[in-house]
C-alpha cells in the first residue's frame, strides 16, 4: 500500500452532481492505484441542486414515495446521506468490490467538525475546488431545504423547522 491522504471538501455553494462526480473520480483513482485515500465532505447541508424548487421537490418526493415502508428501497432524507448516496450512484457499488471499498473511504458531515475548522491536522489537505466550482445559478435549492421538505429534522443543521 502506498501512503494515504485525507482530502477535505467544503460543499458550501457546490453543485451536488459536480462535487459528487469529482469525489467519486478521486476515490476510484486512489483505489486503482492501491492507495487508501480518504475523503471528508463538510457542510453537506449547504450543497446546492440547480433548477426550479418545484421541480426539484417533485423529483425528490417521487424518489421518496417509490419505496415500501418495510421492504425498501430506502431513500435517505438527511442531507449528509443524500450526498453520500449521490456519490454511491457514481461508483460501481453493486458490481465491484472496489466501488464498495471506495465508498468506505468517504465520510460526509453536516456542518464542519471542530477539528477541521481553520488549519487542518497532519495528513489532511483541502480538496481541489476547480473541478466543481461554478458561479451560483439563478434557481437552486440547498440540500438542507430539500431535506426539510422531505421531513428530516432541520434543527440538526440549524435549518427552519
Amino acid at each position: 500500500m502506498l501512503e494515504s491522504t485525507t482530502y477535505v471538501y467544503d460543499a458550501d455553494g457546490a453543485i451536488l452532481g459536480r462535487l459528487a462526480s469529482a469525489v467519486a473520480d478521486l476515490l476510484q483513482k486512489a483505489s486503482r492505484e492501491g492507495r487508501e485515500d480518504k475523503v471528508v465532505i463538510v457542510n453537506a447541508e449547504k450543497a446546492i441542486v440547480t433548477g426550479s424548487p418545484v421541480s426539484i421537490m417533485a423529483t425528490y418526493h417521487a424518489k421518496y414515495e417509490l419505496n415500501h415502508a418495510r421492504k425498501g428501497p430506502y431513500f435517505p432524507r438527511m442531507p449528509d446521506m443524500i450526498l453520500k448516496r449521490t456519490v454511491r450512484g457514481m461508483l460501481p457499488y453493486q458490481k465491484k468490490s472496489s466501488g464498495r471499498r471506495a465508498l468506505r473511504n468517504l465520510r460526509v458531515e453536516i456542518g464542519c467538525p471542530s477539528h477541521l475548522d481553520g488549519d487542518f491536522p497532519d495528513g489532511h489537505t483541502a480538496g481541489d475546488r476547480s473541478a466543481y466550482e461554478r458561479p451560483l445559478p439563478d434557481r437552486f435549492m440547498s440540500l438542507g431545504d430539500i431535506s426539510a421538505g422531505l421531513g428530516a429534522p432541520a434543527h440538526r443543521w440549524g435549518g427552519d423547522q
